[in-house]
């Protein structure tokens, strides 16, 4: 018969905590703005300083904020000509609505989490309210555009000849853009052809510095990424001043941002989707600097899958499985069924103990 240290060394084993799943608390990237030539990471980064702020007190430049969440569709500017720093009940209803499309907890105070997500680079289409009464999470533009072509379709692309930008080769950047709109054509009934001639193309891929135009001007390095119009515009800009990478292997600087995730992100609005609130979809609004996000899920799929209908090679099924597994909904299964087991073997030892 075994002895007690022994059966409680065998109870130790099997219940180790090691079997159990645990979703690890996100890491957030910090950078030091003082290294980096950019007046829009500066200013968002001077959102730290705002940090446990109290409703109706005056804060030094919290205006900026305001206008932040402006811009972005959380805070009405109705009668107002510019911001002031108090911290106002507006701005309290602004950070709960920003909370809640972008899936943190509703604190209505600016928490250290909320305030990583607000200094995040982000992509510069505002965040449109979720609708009320649904269940879904994906999200169209109003109006729901669509591109207004037969099934199975078939959209140009092209590259400005003029606003290009020359720290990676024409070679890698048609490269990233043909994985990016690949992604989609693999689940919708779509084909993304590049054409020579960009005057005619249904999509036209540009990069520009500051105010390019269109009304909606970049701001140097991480702050606003890229941006792209509603069907059928086809517009696609991206911010030039951005230190661009396709391999982070190669591209060793801290800012460096992935061109394949930026371009699948605004291919996304291309075809008619706005932000979702789900955190691993390729359409949330933000991406870290040296973030890779490519693979479409769920949210991703359902949404532009309502638009334009389902590749017929596309299987939902297998998909459904990986995206679950990696969204940490199948390790949850898998770690029931290995709970299951340990209770099992639980009683076995203790019977086989006395």
């Amino acid at each position: 018969m075994f002895s007690f240290f022994s059966c409680f060394l065998l109870l130790s084993l099997f219940s180790s905590p090691s079997n159990i799943h645990a979703r690890k608390p996100p890491v957030y990237m910090t950078l030091n703005p003082n290294n980096i030539n950019s007046s829009a990471v500066k200013n968002w980064h001077d959102f730290v300083k705002f940090q446990d702020a109290t409703k109706g007190s005056l804060v030094n430049g919290i205006s900026k904020l305001k206008n932040y969440f402006n811009k972005f569709g959380y805070l009405d500017a109705q009668n107002i000509t510019h911001f002031t720093d108090i911290y106002d009940s507006n701005l309290e209803l602004a950070i709960s609505k920003y909370q809640e499309k972008m899936g943190l907890p509703v604190t209505q105070k600016l928490d250290s989490r909320t305030l990583s997500e607000l200094m995040s680079p982000r992509c510069g289409v505002p965040d449109p309210p979720k609708p009320p009464h649904t269940t879904k999470d994906y999200v169209y533009f109003t109006g729901r555009p669509r591109w207004n072509r037969n099934i199975p379709m078939r959209l140009t692309y092209a590259f400005s000849p003029q606003n290009m930008i020359t720290s990676l080769s024409m070679e890698d950047i048609k490269g990233a853009f043909k994985r990016a709109f690949s992604h989609w054509a693999s689940v919708i009934p779509v084909t993304f052809v590049e054409s020579d001639d960009y005057g005619f193309a249904d999509i036209k891929i540009g990069f520009y510095y500051g105010d390019h135009g269109d009304g909606e001007a970049f701001d140097g390095v991480l702050g606003i990424l890229a941006h792209a119009f509603t069907p059928e515009s086809g517009r696609f800009h991206l911010d030039a001043a951005e230190t661009w990478a396709v391999d982070f292997a190669a591209e060793k600087a801290d800012t460096a941002v992935d061109l394949e995730s930026v371009a699948t992100h605004e291919i996304g609005h291309l075809m008619g989707l706005a932000h979702t609130d789900i955190k691993e979809a390729v359409m949330y609004p933000s991406l870290k600097p040296r973030e890779r996000k490519v693979e479409l899920k769920i949210d991703d799929i359902k949404g532009v899958q309502s638009l334009y209908g389902s590749n017929p090679n596309f299987r939902f099924g297998s998909f459904a499985e990986s995206d679950m597994s990696s969204n940490g909904a199948f390790d949850w299964r898998v770690g029931g069924e290995r709970l299951i087991r340990v209770k099992w073997m639980m009683v076995f030892v203790v019977w086989f103990c006395m």
